[in-house]
This record gives C-alpha cells, sequence and structure tokens, in this order.
C-alpha cells in the first residue's frame, strides 16, 4: 500500500489530466463530465479496403489499450480499489463496403493495492473483483456516405454514450445508421441493451426499454452548431433534445464559445420520467486558458424527474458525478457550473465548481449540493497519457451524503 502511495505521490508531481483533446479550444466538450470521457480515450483505426475476401482477415487492424486505475471514496466508507485491465480489439478489412470487429473489456482488481471486503471499491471490476465481457462484436457496411453497423458497439449520441471515466466504458447492442453530406450527420437507429459502469457492471447487459430504444438525429459543428434528436424509449419516456450554438474566433487571441440546450420528456407507462430542462453554456479562451460558465433548469414536475440518458448525458453542467437528475424528483430545480482549464504544450490543468440547488417538493424537503472537481494530467505522446481527478461532493443539507474520491490513471493505447 506505502508503494501505491508513493506511485501516486509521484505521479500527481509530474502529470495533469488530459480532460481535453485541444488545447487551444478550452473545455470545449459542452460540459466537465465530457471533458473528462475524453481522457484516454480509445482511437478508432481505419481499416483498409481489399479486393478479394481472402485478405479480410490478413490486412485486418488489431488495436487496443492497456489502463491501470486507483480509485478511493472517502467518507463515507474509505473505499479503495486498483484495477489493472483494458481492451483488445480486432477489426477485419473491408470488402465490398463489408467488414466486421470484436473488442474484449477486461478490469481486474489487484489485490495487494485494493481493500478488503466493504473497505473494496466495487466500481473499478464489478462486486467480485473482476470483469470481462466481449462488449463489442459488429457487421458493418459503408457505401461512400452511408455506413450501418449491427450488433455491439461503441456509441455516442446525446442521450445514450460511451461515458469514459471509469474502467469500463459503456458500449451497445444496436442498429445504426448514418448518412453525412456537406458536413450535415444523420443518424437513425435502435438500442436494445447496454452495459458498463453506468449500467452496473453486476447487471451485464441491461434492456433499454421494453422492446428497446427508437432514435433519429441530425448534427453539425463547423462554426454554427446544432443538433435534434428524438429517442422512443418504449414504455419508459418519449424524449426530444435540441442544442444551438456558435464558436467565433473574435482574433488571434480570443475565442467564443456559447450554446443553448433544451432537454423535454413525456412519460410512457408509469415510469415516473417527465421533465423540461434548459440551458445555456458560455465560454471564452485566450491564451492558453479557458473559462467556462453553464447554467441548466428543470422546471417542477409533480411526482416525475428527469432522465439525463444512458451514460454520462448531454446536459451543460453535468460533472464527474452530480448530475441535475439526483434532484429534480418533485421539485424545480438550478444547476450551475464554472469551469476552468489551462494548457502549456502537453500538460493540461481542470478546475470546476459545481451547485446544484432544488427547491422545496411537496413535502418541503429541498436539496442543495456543492460539486468541485480538480484534474492534473499529461499526454507523453500520441499513445501513452496519464492523468488523476479528485471530486469532492458536499452536501448543504444532509452532511452524512457528503464525500471526497480520488481517481489516477494511466492509459498506454496501441
Amino acid at each position: 500500500m506505502k508503494l501505491l502511495i508513493f506511485v501516486i505521490i509521484f505521479l500527481l508531481n509530474v502529470t495533469t489530466l488530459n480532460a481535453i483533446d485541444n488545447s487551444n479550444t478550452g473545455i470545449r466538450n459542452d460540459s466537465i463530465r465530457a471533458a473528462i470521457d475524453n481522457f484516454g480515450k480509445l482511437d478508432e483505426k481505419e481499416v483498409s479496403e481489399v479486393d478479394k475476401i481472402k485478405y479480410m482477415l490478413k490486412k485486418g487492424k488489431v488495436s487496443g489499450q492497456l489502463k491501470l486505475m486507483y480509485a478511493e471514496v472517502a467518507e463515507p466508507g474509505d473505499a479503495y480499489a486498483t484495477a489493472i485491465g483494458g481492451i483488445i480489439k480486432y477489426e477485419l478489412a473491408a470488402y465490398r463496403g463489408f467488414n466486421a470487429g470484436a473488442a474484449v473489456y477486461t478490469s481486474y482488481d489487484i489485490p495487494l493495492a485494493s481493500g478488503e471486503g466493504s473497505k473494496r471499491s466495487s466500481e473499478m471490476s464489478s462486486d467480485v473483483g473482476n470483469h470481462t465481457d466481449m462488449s463489442e462484436a459488429f457487421i458493418n457496411y459503408k457505401y461512400e456516405d452511408l455506413n450501418f453497423r449491427a450488433g455491439r458497439q461503441l456509441l455516442d449520441t446525446p442521450l445514450a454514450d460511451s461515458d469514459n471515466i471509469r474502467m469500463i466504458q459503456n458500449t451497445f447492442e444496436a442498429y445504426v445508421a448514418t448518412y453525412e453530406i456537406s458536413g450535415i450527420e444523420f443518424m437513425l437507429g435502435n438500442l436494445q441493451r447496454w452495459h458498463g459502469s453506468d449500467a452496473g457492471l453486476e447487471l451485464g447487459w441491461v434492456e433499454t426499454g421494453t422492446d428497446g430504444t427508437n432514435f433519429v438525429g441530425i448534427s453539425y459543428a463547423d462554426g454554427l452548431e446544432y443538433d435534434a434528436w428524438y429517442y422512443n424509449i418504449t414504455d419508459f419516456a418519449q424524449i426530444a433534445y435540441f442544442d444551438l450554438g456558435i464558436e467565433y474566433e473574435i482574433n488571434e487571441t480570443f475565442l467564443l464559445h456559447a450554446m443553448a440546450q433544451y432537454l423535454k420528456e413525456g412519460e410512457l407507462g408509469n415510469s415516473g420520467t417527465s421533465a423540461s430542462i434548459y440551458g445555456v453554456l458560455v465560454e471564452l479562451v485566450a491564451y492558453n486558458v479557458g473559462l467556462n460558465i453553464a447554467v441548466n433548469k428543470s422546471e417542477k414536475t409533480t411526482s416525475k424527474e428527469s432522465f439525463s440518458g444512458f451514460g454520462g448525458g448531454a446536459l451543460f453542467t453535468n460533472m464527474d458525478t452530480m448530475i441535475i437528475d439526483e434532484i429534480t424528483l418533485d421539485r424545480e430545480a438550478l444547476s450551475y457550473v464554472v469551469g476552468l482549464v489551462y494548457s502549456y504544450d502537453d500538460v493540461e490543468f481542470l478546475y470546476a465548481y459545481g451547485d446544484f440547488d432544488g427547491e422545496a417538493n411537496s413535502s418541503g424537503i429541498k436539496e442543495h449540493i456543492v460539486e468541485q472537481n480538480i484534474g492534473i494530467g499529461y499526454n507523453f505522446n500520441e499513445e501513452f497519457v496519464v492523468g488523476a481527478i479528485y471530486v469532492d461532493q458536499d452536501d448543504k443539507i444532509d452532511s452524512s451524503n457528503s464525500w471526497n474520491r480520488f481517481q489516477v490513471a494511466l492509459n498506454y493505447n496501441f
């Protein structure tokens, strides 16, 4: 344990969190959680096109990621765990537009560097201390600007995303078609099940609605940005999501990024999900410093609450742990986040302060939670990334719900 603490202290002194990929655009991921999500993400490799079926295997691509992660949660629990694992992926070369791929995701707690019994954190590798799954297994067809993928796959949409902030990211059993023209991307699909840290590793592959989730969306990002999405989570909710924004270079020194968003959810069955949430975000970037201010407001719907989706969600104020969903049940809620990113060469620092305030519900009970995120990390090169994040959550109403969390990770992509 002493050796582990020494290694962590050493890493903290020489590294910072790679919370974002592009140092000259500040936070620029529309939420602090999205910024953290980009840390150490495995890049997709282009597959070769071959003229004969027999070359599909020979010209296939192997890629992967080795990951070492330590996480500790204090007050309550004082639980910790260190896990080693990663991803190994193989994708066939394409023949006449067709190819296929598969990836195994795995995570194993290291006993000597993890707590025992109630002192071991389960968020790294599940309750049993290890987890291995064929998280990707798909068939793909591409013709010019049209792409269709069926099977287990990565997906990043406003309400269904990979959320790469722990050892095992989210993947989906889905049928997804995309078409891109003049920078505008159209997406149509059906999600059947999902799996990952957000879904609960112990639960395996979890249904996304009685008969899955049907969705359609359109997005564009080139100076002007917009998204328009519709989801029907069968027997749970029908959801519309919109955002609109601009990225404007004032001069060679200053860049302005501003967006607005709206999330409307209607209950299906007796799910208890119904909400209207508005949001704005303003970011100014200058001299390698990005200042981000975001606000979300959720209107009160009696006995109902909001749902941010399968994964981290698209709301501007989502943080490492806290999201506005936690306080929307039967009450009006307001959240704001102020974030700061500073980058110097391959070194980056992130700080975010979030305030989540819920008005009294029908029983007169209020909510007020403050979360702070501090991140540091370093890109050694395109393959090796090291970083850490500290989370402090302070419940202003119920002190027993206050705690802090620390995580450090090493990612090597190949």
